[in-house]
């Protein structure tokens, strides 16, 4: 029977890639191929063995599908990513697969073959825990960065994690707020969430990240929300629960 796989990627380029090199591939069947999370969400009630599923995705990223499709609905995952090694430690340390782009044709082969194994059961219980630990627990204690790249046109600059007031999302890029300065980055807000310290940065929304150091107060708006004023004056909405939010502060 063949493995029945689907691809979801927002780039065109890298859509095109993964199905140039399972063409001749005569155990895999590319049953669809998906630019974003929901339209992968709908396809999941398909009998379904393999994602090649990318991270970096706008409106809901690959961590985010991931949570979204039912525990016994999980296939074998090889994640597609352009993440530096920092964020490839959390693939690695979970045992499961990644193709870094641009994809090379022998390591995407290898990553197929291994893909079968797992598909055979041989290795399929490990894998699933694997997976299962990623998108539902952090990082171990001291896999967490310290510093984070921003790449310009000329440079590649390293901010301290310990230095960002918050970090907000845009689309499938980050806005991460240093100071008086802002600088972008491609990465998704739940990608970078795993790579920072829970006891020192809080998702408060579905797109804002803040560091709880730089945390002045929080002001009540209408309705029972609030939003977070950080030491340089910047106004951050506030969804999630307040008392969620105070205990994290009392123990930050």
């Amino acid at each position: 029977m063949k493995i029945r796989a689907l691809v979801i990627d927002d780039e065109p380029l890298a859509r095109d890639r993964i199905q140039m090199l399972l063409r001749d591939d005569p155990d895999v069947d590319v049953i669809a191929v998906c630019p974003d999370g929901p339209s992968a969400l709908a396809l999941m009630n398909e009998r379904l063995d393999l994602m090649f599923l990318d991270i970096q995705m706008p409106e809901m990223d690959g961590f985010e599908l991931l949570r979204a499709i039912p525990k016994d609905r999980l296939p074998a995952v090889i994640f597609t990513t352009a993440y530096d090694q920092h964020a490839l430690k959390a693939f690695e340390s979970h045992a499961l697969d990644y193709l870094l782009k641009p994809f090379k044709v022998d390591r995407f082969h290898e990553a197929v073959s291994r893909a079968k194994e797992t598909i055979s059961s041989r290795h399929a219980g490990d894998a699933m825990r694997g997976l299962l630990d990623l998108i539902g627990q952090r990082p171990a204690a001291g896999t967490y960065i310290t510093r984070l790249p921003i790449r310009t046109a000329d440079r590649v600059l390293f901010i301290r994690t310990a230095d960002i007031d918050s970090v907000e999302s845009a689309g499938n890029y980050v806005v991460v707020h240093v100071g008086k300065e802002s600088h972008v980055v491609r990465e998704t807000l739940s990608a970078l969430e795993l790579q920072l310290d829970p006891e020192k940065f809080l998702r408060i929304s579905r797109s804002a990240i803040v560091n709880l150091g730089r945390i002045k107060e929080l002001q009540p708006m209408f309705k029972g929300e609030h939003v977070v004023v950080l030491e340089n004056g910047r106004q951050v909405a506030m969804t999630r629960g307040l008392r969620e939010v105070e205990k994290a502060l009392k123990f930050s």
